[in-house]
Formats: C-alpha cells, sequence, structure tokens
C-alpha cells in the first residue's frame, strides 16, 4: 500500500517511524511521502492562506497550492483521495476495514479554518471525521487514519488475529486482559482465565465485552 500525505507539517508524521508501523515501514509492508503543499505555492512567499469571502474569522487555505499538489502526487487519480476533517463521516472500524483494501490512498490535512470548497469539490473523493471535535489541522487525525487502515495490512500486526477481537470488530468494546503477575496488590487474576477450561474463558470474555459495551458505549448494542 502507498499512502501520499499533502500537509503544512510534514515532520510531525516522523512519529509513524516509531513502534509497529516504523517495523512494518522499514519491512517494506507500505510506503508513506509526505508532500508539503507550500512547495506548490505560486504566490513569491508560498503562502497558502488567505481571508475568507463573506467574513469571518480565521483563514482559509487557497485552492492553487493544494490543487497543484494533488495533481502532482496523483494525476490519474489512481488513489483514493481522502480530506481529514470535522465535518466528515465519522471514522468506524468498517471504514478503516474497506480502505485497508483499497489500494493507494492520498489523504489531505487542513489547516485554519479549513480549505477552499473548490478543491475538494474538484479534488477529494471522500471526507472523514475521527470524532465530534475539532482540532487546529489534519495531521492528528491523518496519523489515526493511517495507523487503523495498516493494521489490517498483511504481516504489519505480528498475528493476524490481533484484529479479531478487539473492540468494534464484533461489534463491542474488548474484554479485560491480564497477565503476569497472578496476583498484583492484592488483587487476583480472574480465576476463569487461569483454569484452562477455554469454553468457560471465552464465555466469560463474551459476558465482560457485553457489560463494558453496555456501560461505556450502549449505542453499539442498539442493533444487536
Amino acid at each position: 500500500m502507498k499512502i501520499d500525505v499533502l500537509t503544512l507539517f510534514p515532520e510531525m508524521f516522523d512519529a509513524l517511524n516509531c513502534s509497529l508501523m516504523g517495523r512494518a515501514k522499514e519491512k517494506g509492508l507500505y510506503e508513506l511521502r509526505c508532500h508539503n503543499i507550500r512547495d506548490y505555492s505560486a504566490d513569491k512567499h508560498k503562502k497558502c492562506d488567505d481571508t475568507p469571502f463573506g467574513g469571518g474569522a480565521g483563514m482559509v487555505m487557497t485552492p492553487q497550492p493544494i490543487h497543484d499538489c494533488i495533481r502532482a502526487v496523483d494525476g490519474e487519480h489512481n488513489a483514493l483521495r481522502i480530506y481529514m476533517s470535522p465535518r466528515g463521516k465519522r471514522l468506524n472500524q468498517q471504514i478503516v476495514k474497506d480502505l485497508s483494501q483499497c489500494g493507494d490512498i492520498v489523504i489531505l490535512c487542513g489547516h485554519y479554518e479549513g480549505v477552499d470548497q473548490r478543491v475538494i469539490d474538484m479534488d477529494i473523493d471522500m471526507e472523514l471525521s475521527v470524532g465530534d471535535y475539532v482540532l487546529s489541522g489534519g495531521e492528528l487525525p491523518a496519523m489515526v487514519l493511517i495507523d487503523c487502515v495498516l493494521r489490517y495490512v498483511p504481516n504489519v500486526l505480528g498475528n493476524a488475529e490481533s484484529t479479531v477481537d478487539e473492540s468494534f470488530s464484533q461489534p463491542l468494546l474488548e474484554y479485560p486482559h491480564y497477565t503476569r503477575p497472578q496476583e498484583y496488590c492484592g488483587m487476583p487474576v480472574p480465576e476463569v482465565l487461569v483454569s484452562g477450561n477455554h469454553q468457560n474463558i471465552s464465555k466469560w470474555r463474551r459476558e465482560q465485552s457485553l457489560a463494558i459495551t453496555r456501560k461505556n458505549r450502549p449505542d453499539l448494542l442498539e442493533n444487536k
């Protein structure tokens, strides 16, 4: 999989060189290329924003640098082009799975009050949001999206089954996990987990998932 990111702050994506994603990149399991939108600005000062028509607070990213950057990166429109935006469709696990199968991806990171609508109309296939809140830019949401999607790329995770029983895969929230020592600060591991009875363990985990989902995300149970 090849992922191209369009951003004003490409250095932020150095964080993806750590941990699982860093090792997967070293193995050649995916390719991540970051493009500085400012490099494509026709303005002599490399300006990429201006005041909004109609008035209002803040600045808006101008269309020319973004459009030219997208054309340079994906001139034949072979990739799925995504704009990270608080007004977009909210990211969920099914969307993540679908994106992991779609091939190459181009991700546009907005800043300020957003980007000129004409760029979205001309160049963007999908707007995605990571939650019902607003961040200062699209870089952190883009990193969230990249991390989520790459977990479904073969061999990125050490164990392919890691994506099967985790939160939202059922869709339920994940059951509690325990490891050594068997007792810590007077708190023992639930007896069922050391019983060796895998049928009872599976039943317990299912019950715990349901209880946690009912407590923290009852909306996930509405259609069950």
